[in-house]
């Protein structure tokens, strides 16, 4: 993402672990290209106690599995990202996992390539989609959006910004991204016009499968700005011990949405419903506030906002 998967404040910084930002693609497939992870579940399989019973609002499909099958890239921390390079940990992770308390099913965790998570949703091979997409109109196009979460997008650069760059005027450089991100289908390419309009050398788009390999790029001095989810460059800067250091402020702020099939509009809205339940109780800033994302917290759990 994008979330910023990605419609996001552009951020730069580097991510270890990061991946994400919604995908238009309409690709085929959704292969993973990270080892196979074990289940991740909610610790009972029975609906939380306090709030709405929701089972009753499960897809025949999921309440006969007793799980929620899920697409995520997991290459995107602190979002989703591998622990011990095989379970799924991060923020949409605790979060959906107590969502899914309240239907009384577990979740499955499989990691997949980003650009290829919508399409295995519309397909059937995933239930659901959670991995930091930001929800614009193509998504709602071809899926149901649950709102759960509000981000942008921020660029990075090595820390000095040792190669000048200018965020505004990114004309001659070399910048990596994400593929299938909204950085790269949607704000890159405004970025390119500019340049070609005023003369100017072209951006140079080093486009990555992984989130954590634009973040490496960077590092390594492969690239000389990376622009992802604010979320996720924030974390990279961290978690680099200031290799990296953010340019510029965060831009573009738009709500993270959980993939759904277009079919589904009841199970969404339960979701949503769930969503409230859990601000209402508490869980939803603990669980932000363990992952530093505070302030992206929403107040408006929506389908389709």
């Amino acid at each position: 993402m994008s979330v910023l998967r990605r419609a996001l404040v552009l951020s730069g910084a580097l991510v270890l672990a990061a991946s994400g930002c919604g995908s238009n693609s309409l690709e085929n497939g959704g292969s993973s290209t990270s080892p196979s992870t074990a289940p991740s579940s909610a610790p009972s399989s029975a609906p939380s106690s306090g709030g709405s019973d929701l089972s009753g609002s499960l897809p025949p499909k999921i309440k006969s599995a007793g799980k929620i099958v899920v697409g995520v890239d997991a290459t995107y921390r602190p979002n989703e990202f591998l622990q011990g390079g095989k379970t799924v940990v991060g923020m949409d992770v605790d979060l959906f996992n107590a969502v899914a308390q309240k239907f009384g099913v577990t979740v499955e965790w499989q990691p997949a390539t980003f650009s290829t998570i919508i399409t295995g949703v519309q397909g059937g091979k995933y239930d659901m989609g959670i991995s930091s997409f930001t929800i614009n109109a193509e998504r709602k196009k071809q899926v149901n959006m649950v709102s759960y979460f509000s981000a942008g997008t921020l660029w990075a650069v090595k820390q000095g910004n040792p190669k000048g760059v200018n965020a505004d005027d990114a004309c001659g450089k070399t910048v990596g991204v994400q593929t299938g991100t909204t950085q790269q289908q949607d704000d890159l390419p405004i970025r390119q016009k500019k340049c070609k309009d005023a003369g100017k050398p072209a951006i140079n788009v080093l486009p990555r499968d992984k989130q954590d390999q634009a973040t490496a790029d960077l590092a390594s001095g492969k690239t000389d700005a990376m622009l992802a989810d604010s979320p996720v460059v924030l974390d990279a800067i961290k978690q680099t011990n200031g290799q990296l250091q953010q340019l510029g402020q965060i831009y573009n702020a738009a709500p993270y949405g959980y993939v759904v099939p277009k079919a589904e509009t009841a199970f969404a809205q339960a979701i949503a419903k769930a969503l409230q339940e859990l601000n209402t109780d508490g869980t939803y800033k603990t669980v932000l506030q363990k992952w530093n994302n505070n302030s992206g917290a929403i107040t408006d759990f929506a389908v389709n906002p």
